[in-house]
C-alpha cells in the first residue's frame, strides 16, 4: 500500500507539499498540484483517516448507544440519526447495549478509546455510575435522548410524555368514555411515570374515578401488553378505554383481546403512544401519540455539531411536542 512518503518521491516534492495539495491547506501552484494529484492516482494512494484525524483532533464520527429492543421506535430514531450524520459528513458507530449494564460500560469505553468526537445516548439501562469512565478521558460533547438518565450533565432531547399522555386520555375522554384504564411501561422510567402522570391529569380534570383495578405495567414490548391486558383482565370488569403506553404494548393488547373474544373497537377502545409506522397498518388502524422520532435523531446530531463547533458546554433540555393521531381504534360513546 502506498504512503505519503512514495506519493512525495513519485512527483518529486516533500510530504508537507502532498499533505498541504490534498488537505488544501496552504496554496500550492496549479503545476505541482497536478502531478501531486497524479502520483496518487498512479499509486492508488488513499490518505489514512486514523492519522489525519491523530493530526487535526478529530475523527468526524460520533458513537451511539441504544438499547436493542423489537420496538420500531430505536430504529426510526436512529435513521434520523444515520440520515443526519451522513448529510454532515460524519461516520456512526452503533452500539447496542441489549439492556445489558455491563455491555454498555465496555461500549462506551471502546467509542472513548476510539475518539469519537461525539456521544448520544439512547439506552434506558444507562446511570449515573456508569460514567466513571469520563474520569479517565477527556470530556466528549453528548447528548442524552429520550430514554437517558436524567441526572447525568449533558444536553438532552426528550418527548413531552406528561402532554401525551394527557391528550391520549383527553381524547378518550371527548369521545365520551368515562370508565378508562392505563398499561403503562415499567414505572422505574421516567417516561412510563410521565406518562401515567398525563393520564391522571387528565381524569381528575374531567371529575373521572382513577380505578387502580384498570392500572397495570408492562415492559413497553408486545408481550407486556398482553401481561398487563391479561392482569387487568383476571380483576373483573373491563373498562370501556384504555391509554396504553406504547404502540408495541397496544398491539400485544390487541391481539390478546381478540383471543378473548373482545372487539377494539366495539368493545374496546385503545389509544397508543409513539406512531410507529406499523400502527397505521394493523387492524383496525391505532390512534396513537405521535413522536417526531426521525426529527429527534436529526435534532440530535445538529445539537452534537454545535457543540464541537462553538466549543460551549452546555446543559439544557429540549422538549419535543406530541401530537394525537387519529385512526380508528377508538369508538365513540354516545
Amino acid at each position: 500500500m502506498a504512503t505519503i512518503k512514495d506519493v512525495a518521491k513519485f512527483a518529486g516534492v516533500s510530504t508537507s507539499t502532498v499533505s498541504h495539495v490534498l488537505n488544501k491547506t496552504r496554496f500550492v501552484s496549479e503545476d505541482i498540484s497536478t502531478r501531486v494529484m497524479a502520483a496518487v492516482k498512479e499509486l492508488n494512494y488513499a490518505p489514512s483517516a486514523l492519522a489525519r484525524s491523530l493530526k487535526v483532533n478529530h475523527t468526524r464520527t460520533f458513537g451511539m448507544l441504544v438499547t436493542t429492543s423489537t420496538n420500531p421506535f430505536f430504529g426510526e430514531v436512529v435513521k434520523g440519526v444515520e440520515r443526519r450524520c451522513y448529510e454532515q459528513g460524519y461516520n456512526l458507530i452503533l452500539c447496542n447495549t441489549e439492556g445489558d449494564l455491563a455491555r454498555m460500560r465496555d461500549s462506551l469505553d471502546i467509542l472513548l478509546q476510539k475518539r469519537v468526537d461525539g456521544l448520544l445516548l439512547m439506552c434506558s439501562e444507562v446511570d449515573g455510575q456508569a460514567f466513571d469512565l469520563f474520569s479517565r478521558h477527556q470530556p466528549v460533547p453528548t447528548v442524552v435522548m429520550d430514554w437517558g438518565p436524567i441526572d447525568f450533565p449533558s444536553d438532552k432531547i426528550q418527548d413531552n410524555s406528561h402532554h401525551g399522555g394527557y391528550l391520549a386520555t383527553k381524547h378518550l375522554i371527548d369521545q365520551g368514555h368515562t370508565q378508562i384504564g392505563c398499561l403503562t411501561g415499567p414505572l422505574d422510567k421516567l417516561t412510563a411515570q410521565q406518562r401515567l402522570s398525563g393520564y391522571v391529569q387528565a381524569m381528575e380534570e374531567a371529575g373521572l374515578e382513577v380505578n387502580k383495578k384498570w392500572i397495570a405495567s408492562g415492559n413497553f414490548e408486545c408481550e407486556g401488553g398482553e401481561i398487563a391486558f391479561n392482569e387487568v383482565f383476571a380483576r373483573g370488569e373491563l373498562p370501556t378505554a384504555l391509554f396504553v403506553c406504547n404502540d408495541m404494548m397496544a398491539m400485544g393488547v390487541i391481539n390478546t383481546a381478540s383471543k378473548k373474544g373482545l372487539r377494539v373497537p366495539e368493545d374496546l377502545s385503545i389509544v397508543g403512544y409513539d406512531d410507529i409506522k406499523l400502527a397505521k397498518y394493523i387492524t383496525p388502524s391505532l390512534t396513537t401519540i405521535h413522536q417526531p422520532k426521525h426529527r429527534l435523531g436529526q435534532q440530535a446530531v445538529d445539537i452534537l455539531l454545535d457543540k464541537i463547533q462553538n466549543k460551549h458546554e452546555t446543559n439544557t433540555v429540549i422538549q419535543l411536542e406530541p401530537t394525537l393521531v387519529e385512526r380508528d381504534s377508538v369508538k365513540r360513546v354516545h
